[in-house]
């Protein structure tokens, strides 16, 4: 056939054709989308097209505005703007306001090492301004890192922790705990880093492995042994403890037992005698390479209470204390006690009336004691205070033990237990640990994991130190009387320093005398002194984020209190989901929130460890975006797991591209052979559908369904493998495959192919929307050149909203709506016909390879069947050369042998050259090819299809 003829023939073709463009060029479309998102004002339409639907509140846990966007906080804003897309989809009102965590330790660092020496020159207020500037800073690169990833929201005005009514409403929570009896000052030992100066929260210290000394060391018995046991008289008596920590030795003042342990006195000579726990004796006097074979006596632990113990190089006696807390899996069963160090330690020293002693003082160092260490660094001294025990003859023992120890979680450094006067909040007044319990119980664990996970840090947790020694940060409005030092802890002087903040920030508090932040008049109710000191210490950066439902939920009707969902990694637990139940229930005396999803940490592919900048194992986001464009992002956040821990590399990036790739080839093809169609007037009723058209939608609807039950159960991981199979297993494999003939050879006009385009549009319209959640770039691409109808209730006065993200999902009824229960009943075959077309294709593929064949139409398929599939081959006998897409299919019925090797049951199935000749049109093989003349070398199908085209010509 010349090139003539055939260019003649292909013009006839219904062949595709789209603007939408089969490559992506995303990290180039993306900014566009956004520019124009963002000139539309898009969020603030889908605002106004849902201000009149049932709100859904997902609440912002605010990042630390601290150096740029990294893969975990992008999956975490993904991960939100997931939730907000597909609940707006589903009906609900989503605003979105982001914030940004502001105070705290890890500026005032930088700003320090910023500054250096210029720091002494400048005051409070100046200090605290430079912090401020720095966090601007990292909010707008944050900022504009989140927009790229796509997350609509109300990044204009976002709440930030150091804006004023956000100040104010923090010192605002602080008043309202200490008026309902929350609030008081201690002495207590709490973590302290010395790095950094301050006391630390629970949610502030992280545990990794560290070296430490591990010592035994002697406690000479100065109580009469004959209290513990007769056989004892006389003798010298030795306590052995076993302690990690030697620094804590200065402050040792008590030993503890426990009540229910046995304890033996051990002995060789008879005269010098140890004390052991008796399940540790044998592997400490391994550990000490001591032999001590005799056993002069057993004691009930309980005896050693209030008995007087000599300190090992200090002059001081301490007493023996009964504590549970005392095991018996390590050390010696008997316990140094240091109630200036340690938690334990303190509440025993309290039940006993001990002095809480601590000689260390802020940054670390020995302020009183021996020579041998004060002045000395706590972690510098354990070596010096080693070597004094050796020279006074109490140290059995010396060896190193690596094991896990709590770090600063932000400088990383090794953090110590230290009393100082803290502030706290009493989590058992008023039964706020109880109330808390009974709360957790009532959300939604996302995964369930999370209940147990936080109910048992709050069934443990101390009271909650809410006091740090910085300077950026709310200030802890507590004045002093110079006078007797006595704080006034009046309400009503907090309530006038928080309409103070409310007109001029926090840094009133350091701008102003006291005298001009408490009210005229204010005296000291214990001297009625007026001369007034104010509070130095901050309030804990957790206190500031847990407050934060107070002040951005409850003033808006689109943002009610409590919230729908909280969304943040598991180390929240103990951060603020912790910091924020405890707020919302011991001032609104219930949860801020009722749902809590948690989501894992973003894992190195090749180490299988965190990533991590100090690690080198990181993957810039930015570096994603710019080399595939934000949708693979957004695509590998949608594919894992969201309660596990994920994993990234360059290949799974990689392989996410192609199924990018294998999504966008979805759509276009539905778009390229929509080009000619008006569902106004083409949309062809399903009653008229070919049967593989009902078959796909029905496929459709079940697929969409799971999909919409997944989003509903954040399962976004579902969301993805379901359209995604969907789309290259049931569609592009199968459905696409096999309507391309009809597509492209009918009459444009015929009731056949507009059928085929009424599914194609119907499959569009509905996964344009059901993927808009994840691939949110694309599928408002594709929504502006999709031919529009449908006049559902997301539609507006022109039937076409102007971005996907303004429609809703198209509800699974919808879609199979109108089918009979005929059409119904045959789908019932299907299974069997995909059976058989999945054997024959492995034949077709064994025919090529063997060449046979070439190309599937050069095929005839030769099938003998047992009995019981002839009425299935008989009834679809016109359709299968279609479903197959060969040229000729033939079958006849037969029993086959036994041991015949089949590709499907109950069939024989082989392949042969198709007889007659090729068709220059459809490219099908049939012996009518040329039988009218007026179309020589095309098939009566085609010929038939070419009149009716110079018919409607002339």
């Amino acid at each position: 056939m010349d090139k003539g003829k055939s260019a003649e023939l292909k013009a006839t073709l219904n062949l595709p054709h789209t603007s939408f463009p089969m490559k992506a060029n995303l990290p180039q479309r993306e900014p566009q989308l956004l520019e124009k998102w963002e000139s539309t004002k898009l969020y603030e339409q889908i605002r106004e097209a849902r201000k009149s639907a049932p709100a859904y509140t997902l609440h912002d846990g605010p990042p630390y505005a601290n150096g740029k966007i990294h893969l975990g906080t992008a999956l975490n804003k993904i991960l939100k703007d997931m939730v907000a897309k597909s609940k707006t989809l589903a009906g609900f009102n989503v605003p979105y306001r982001p914030g940004w965590d502001c105070h705290g330790l890890p500026i005032e660092i930088k700003v320090d090492q910023e500054l250096g020496k210029k720091k002494a020159e400048m005051s409070e207020a100046e200090f605290r301004l430079r912090c401020r500037k720095y966090a601007e800073k990292f909010v707008e690169i944050q900022r504009q890192g989140f927009r790229r990833l796509g997350v609509l929201g109300e990044w204009e005005k976002p709440y930030l922790t150091m804006d004023t009514e956000y100040q104010a409403t923090i010192a605002q929570a602080f008043v309202e705990f200490l008026e309902k009896g929350y609030v008081y000052r201690g002495l207590k030992p709490v973590h302290y880093c010395i790095s950094c100066r301050t006391a630390l929260a629970e949610a502030e210290v992280e545990y990794k492995e560290r070296q430490s000394p591990s010592i035994y060391v002697k406690y000479r018995l100065r109580s009469d042994p004959a209290k513990l046991d007769p056989a004892l008289a006389g003798r010298n008596v030795d306590v052995i403890i076993w302690t990690t920590t030697p620094w804590t030795l200065p402050g040792g003042m008590a030993v503890a037992f426990h009540p229910d342990f046995e304890y033996v006195a051990l002995s060789k000579n008879g005269e010098d005698v140890m004390i052991l726990e008796s399940r540790r004796s044998k592997p400490v006097l391994q550990e000490m390479g001591l032999d001590l074979p005799n056993v002069l006596a057993r004691i009930p632990g309980k005896k050693f209470d209030r008995i007087e113990i000599q300190h090992p190089f200090l002059e001081r006696k301490v007493p023996g204390v009964l504590a549970d807390y005392v095991t018996a899996t390590d050390g010696t069963g008997a316990v140094h006690t240091a109630p200036g160090h340690g938690r334990e330690d303190f509440e025993t020293g309290n039940r006993y009336g001990i002095e809480t002693y601590c000689p260390v003082g802020k940054s670390g160092e020995f302020v009183e004691g021996l020579p041998e260490y004060k002045g000395k660094n706590v972690f510098q001294a354990n070596e010096p205070i080693i070597k004094l025990l050796e020279s006074r003859g109490a140290l059995l023992g010396s060896d190193q033990l690596t094991h896990s120890y709590p770090h600063c979680w932000r400088c990383h450094k090794p953090v110590i237990f230290r009393a100082s006067r803290q502030w706290f909040i009493a989590v058992d007044h008023n039964e706020l640990r109880k109330r808390s319990l009974d709360e957790i119980r009532k959300v939604r664990w996302l995964p369930k994991w999370g209940k147990d996970r936080i109910s048992n840090m709050i069934a443990v947790r101390p009271d909650w130190c809410i006091s740090r020694q910085r300077l950026w940060g709310v200030p802890i409005t507590v004045v002093y009387c110079e006078k007797c030092d006595e704080p006034l802890l009046d309400p009503k002087i907090g309530r006038h320093v928080v309409e103070i903040f409310r007109r001029e920030g926090a840094d009133a508090w350091y701008t102003r005398p006291a005298s001009e932040l408490v009210p005229t008049g204010t005296k000291c109710p214990q001297c009625g002194g007026s001369q007034l000191g104010k509070e130095k210490d901050i309030l804990d950066v957790w206190f500031d984020s847990g407050s934060s439902h107070l002040a951005v939920l409850g003033e808006r009707t689109d943002l009610p209190w409590p919230s729908d969902m909280y969304l943040e990694a598991g180390d929240q637990h103990r951060g603020w989901f912790h910091s924020s139940l405890l707020v919302g229930v011991g001032l609104r005396d219930r949860s801020p929130y009722r749902t809590v999803l948690t989501h894992g940490w973003v894992i190195d592919a090749k180490s299988g460890t965190a990533m991590s900048k100090s690690a080198g194992n990181v993957i810039d986001p930015d570096d994603v975006v710019k080399k595939y464009g934000a949708e693979i992002l957004r695509l590998w956040v949608a594919s894992v797991v969201v309660g596990e821990d994920v994993v990234v590399s360059q290949d799974i990036l990689g392989h996410l591209a192609e199924a990018y790739r294998k999504f966008r080839n979805t759509f276009r093809y539905c778009l390229a052979n929509l080009y000619d169609f008006d569902p106004e007037k083409d949309l062809v009723d399903k009653k008229d559908w070919e049967e593989i058209d009902v078959w796909v939608l029905v496929c459709a609807a079940e697929v969409l369904g799971r999909v919409y039950a997944a989003y509903d159960e954040f399962a976004f991981h579902k969301v993805y493998r379901n359209l995604y199979d969907f789309a290259t297993v049931d569609l592009s494999a199968f459905y696409f495959d096999i309507i391309k003939d009809r597509l492209y050879t009918y009459p444009a006009g015929s009731q056949k192919r507009r059928a085929a385009q009424s599914v194609l549009y119907w499959l569009g319209e509905a996964l344009v929307r059901a993927l808009s959640p994840v691939l949110c770039f694309t599928t408002d691409e594709v929504w502006q050149v999709m031919p529009k109808m449908l006049p559902r209730k997301d539609r507006s006065s022109d039937k076409n909203p102007g971005s996907v993200h303004m429609a809703e999902f198209v509800p699974t009824t919808e879609l199979v709506a109108g089918l009979s229960k005929e059409q119904r009943a045959k789908l019932e075959n299907w299974p069997r016909l995909i059976e058989l077309r999945d054997g024959v294709l492995k034949v077709l593929e064994s025919a090529r390879k063997k060449k046979v064949i070439g190309n599937p139409l050069e095929a005839c398929v030769r099938i003998r069947a047992n009995p019981n599939w002839v009425p299935l081959l008989e009834t679809y006998k016109d359709f299968l050369p279609t479903l197959m897409i060969v040229s000729q299919v033939e079958f006849s019925s037969d029993t086959l042998p036994s041991d015949l090797e089949t590709v499907v049951g109950g069939l024989d199935i082989r392949v042969e050259r198709a007889r007659g000749e090729k068709c220059n049109r459809c490219w099908t093989y049939s012996s009518q090819v040329g039988e009218e003349e007026q179309y020589p070398g095309v098939c009566l199908r085609c010929a038939a299809v070419l009149r009716g085209i110079e018919a409607s010509v002339s």
